[in-house]
């Protein structure tokens, strides 16, 4: 569609956007626009916010500005036909003042600001009307907040009052009053004793007396814990503490038994016997038992000893099916050479009766390759086999039973077989490795432990074009290319430590390679290769240390909109054994997950532009990399959401390398370096899966010295500086 008719087409929605009032009824006005406002400035008090109690929104806008459901409902007419039917199901009448709403909603507002604390707080509506339209500004008065004077409590039960004597209230003198506060004190207080024994008890037995002092602007509260009573019934007790008596497993199936083991089963329940009932011992078996992959769902229910305090606990475990296949067809696309893929894969999730989980896979992948000249072959073959062993446990001597079942771990061990053949070359990757994870209950931060992992990658062929034009030719000793063709072997550990709170996420990760390798040649003084690299089984190793972590905020969230800023650093050096890091290991930019303005991997490094347009999947790499993203995310309709981003970043050499000029980093070029994308995107949200379509346009491009290609913002142009990107998940 041209640029003419798509103006065409936004202009017809506005006029019939500006057409939806001729229909309204005598005296009616259409909302325009809703606002909250306060009168002042409350560090408490976000107006954006407090507008979700406004019970009447105006029509939904699309991108924050035109309102496209309304044009479509307004493009109809006023029969029944078929196609007015569908325009009035796809659009969104307009929407109409209603003043019983709005002063519902000013009752909201002001009930909202009373349970913040502000009890004199005043509310008011202005509709602002034009034609057939008004605007409704409800302004905000929230006044003075109270605070608490005196803080006391009424507990009709001397055995509670002595278990809550021991922690310490949220609630104290000159702290804000609010029903917030209130509620957090109910809420704690009703778990610290659920934890000791209380298993009847629940936050309705806690009420609160205050007293206003409308002059000091305080308030004189009391908690009240009321005595044990049971429903329909006015006698009341005190409340009874209960122990547990019996734990006791059975299967969920009628006549079959639980396909795990007792110990596997001891080890995940954290309800004991002989102590006192615990909710969080509860919630804690039902986590474990929920991360166990041969379980398909836990019951976990109390009986009472008649005539005593005590409790039976009945787990009821009812296990999955032990095996499954699964077959995944996929389709490719690298670089627009387009192929196909597919992967079959066994999985057993109770190998060993305690939900250890064996995978199996075998995948294989077809590409047709175009572009290449001086070649026999013009495909791509790829065929691999990976198995994986995890064990929902710490598999490592020395650790304390006490300290295993504090944490939610994994262990796992894999192993991988990859061929991959390609027109200029064959390459095989055989890797092994022995990794855990682990977190503490109820914690926002989560470690990964590569105590070892080993990567074989071995070149059994390489094609005559490629070694006589690459390898051995002697204008372009490109060091990149050639260490990356050779047989290599990496022997990594590494450790990861990521944090998340639901607002800002950060990630780290730190590896190193082939130190031990290094310290065994340099003890035994094994051979060298033509390169001066040593030989460790009579193969080079890699060695070299790398460092990434990536920092993510979400800055303002309002209206089903939010605004987040992503950064991501990342380095790594070689050193020793090698001058090159191994291809795997090193960065490359672009793409959908980077700076958007560039297709992947054709940015970079520094202010290296490829000449030829061959290999530069080689050397658009670098050893160092910068991201900077910030991105405005909006709902629009149903599923549909849409997305504001401005990207900056690039990749750097740490050596300069004299086939990659103007890559290498130099702190005094930095802002030279960094390359500038903005655009926007289109996302469709399934909840358990997100499709991501995104254009982006180059801004500032550091490859290029001229103002009209240094400066693409100022100096547009489609068919070279639009990149088009689709992706599954959010890019950050």
């Amino acid at each position: 569609m041209s640029k003419q008719l798509l103006a065409i087409f936004a202009g017809a929605l506005l006029l019939c956007g500006c057409s939806a009032t001729r229909h309204l009824p005598e005296g009616a006005y259409m909302l325009n626009k809703v606002k909250v406002l306060t009168d002042s400035s409350y560090k408490d008090i976000n107006p954006l916010s407090m507008k979700d109690y406004v019970r009447q929104k105006s029509n939904t806008r699309w991108l924050s500005t035109v309102k496209v459901p309304l044009g479509i409902w307004s493009l109809a007419g006023r029969d029944s036909t078929w196609v007015n039917r569908a325009l009035w199901a796809m659009g969104e009448a307009p929407v109409v003042l209603d003043t019983l709403l709005a002063r519902q909603s000013c009752d909201d507002l002001k009930q909202a600001l009373e349970n913040k604390g502000y009890l004199d707080a005043e509310v008011s509506l202005y509709v602002d009307t034009k034609k057939r339209k008004c605007n409704a500004i409800y302004l905000l008065h929230p006044a003075t907040a109270y605070k608490i004077r005196k803080y006391d409590t009424e507990i009709h039960d001397s055995l509670i009052e002595k278990i809550l004597s021991r922690r310490t209230s949220t609630l104290y003198a000159g702290k804000q009053f609010s029903a917030e506060a209130l509620n957090e004190e109910r809420n704690q207080i009703t778990a610290y004793l659920q934890d000791r024994g209380y298993f009847r008890f629940h936050k309705e037995y806690i009420t609160f007396r205050a007293r206003r002092h409308q002059t000091e602007k305080e308030v004189d509260l009391t908690l009240i814990l009321h005595p044990y009573s049971r429903s329909g019934e006015d006698s009341t007790s005190v409340h009874t503490q209960y122990h547990i008596r019996d734990v006791s497993f059975q299967s969920g199936m009628e006549g079959s038994t639980i396909h795990l083991r007792q110990h596997v089963l001891e080890e995940n329940t954290f309800i004991e016997t002989g102590q006192p009932y615990s909710a969080s011992a509860l919630n804690k078996t039902y986590n474990h038992f929920g991360r166990l992959n041969a379980v398909r769902f836990t019951k976990i229910s109390y009986e009472t000893v008649p005539d005593t305090a005590l409790l039976d606990a009945k787990l009821t475990v009812q296990t999955n099916k032990p095996s499954t296949i699964s077959f995944q067809p996929e389709g490719t696309n690298t670089a627009g050479d387009l192929g196909a893929a597919a992967s079959l894969t066994y999985q057993n999730r109770n190998l060993f009766h305690g939900s250890e989980v064996l995978s199996v896979q075998l995948r294989g992948a077809y590409e047709a390759i175009r572009g290449l000249e001086g070649y026999s072959n013009q495909d791509y073959l790829e065929y691999s086999v990976e198995s994986r062993l995890s064990f929902p446990r710490f598999i490592a001597p020395f650790l304390s039973a006490s300290y295993r079942r504090s944490i939610i771990a994994s262990s796992e061990v894999s192993l991988l077989y990859d061929s991959q053949n390609r027109p200029e070359f064959h390459r095989r990757v055989l890797s092994a490795g022995w990794h855990y994870q682990w977190r503490q209950e109820n914690s926002p931060i989560n470690y990964r432990l590569d105590l070892v992992d080993l990567n074989y990658v071995f070149m059994p062929w390489i094609s005559k074009t490629f070694h006589d034009e690459y390898l051995t030719d002697n204008s372009n000793s490109n060091a990149i290319l050639k260490y990356n063709y050779e047989d290599l072997f990496i022997m990594k550990i590494g450790f990861g430590f990521a944090y998340n709170n639901g607002r800002t996420a950060v990630k780290t990760n730190i590896e190193t390679a082939g130190n031990l390798l290094d310290l065994y040649a340099h003890t035994f003084n094994t051979s060298k290769n033509s390169l001066g690299q040593n030989l460790t089984f009579n193969i080079a190793y890699a060695q070299y240390a790398k460092f990434d972590i990536d920092f993510i905020h979400r800055l303002y969230e309002w209206d089903n909109s939010q605004l987040v800023f992503h950064a991501g650093f990342g380095i790594a050096y070689p050193y020793g054994n090698s001058q090159v890091l191994p291809f795997e290991k090193r960065y490359f930019a672009g793409g959908a997950n980077s700076v958007r303005g560039w297709s992947v991997r054709s940015l970079g490094p520094g202010r290296y532009s490829d000449k030829d347009g061959k290999i530069n999947f080689i050397t658009q790499t670098g050893d160092m990399k910068l991201d900077v993203n910030l991105e405005y995310r909006s709902h629009l309709f149903w599923k549909f959401f849409w997305a504001l981003f401005v990207d900056a970043g690039n990749i750097w050499t740490l050596r300069d390398y004299k086939d990659q000029p103007g890559g290498q980093f130099q702190f005094s070029h930095l802002l030279d370096d960094l390359a500038v994308g903005y655009g926007m995107g289109l996302r469709l949200n399934f909840d358990y899966f997100i499709l991501r379509f995104d254009l982006g346009m180059k801004a500032v491009n550091p490859a290029f010295d001229e103002e009209e290609t240094h400066y693409p913002i100022i100096h547009p142009r489609l068919s070279r500086d639009l990149a088009f990107h689709f992706a599954v998940g959010l890019p950050f």
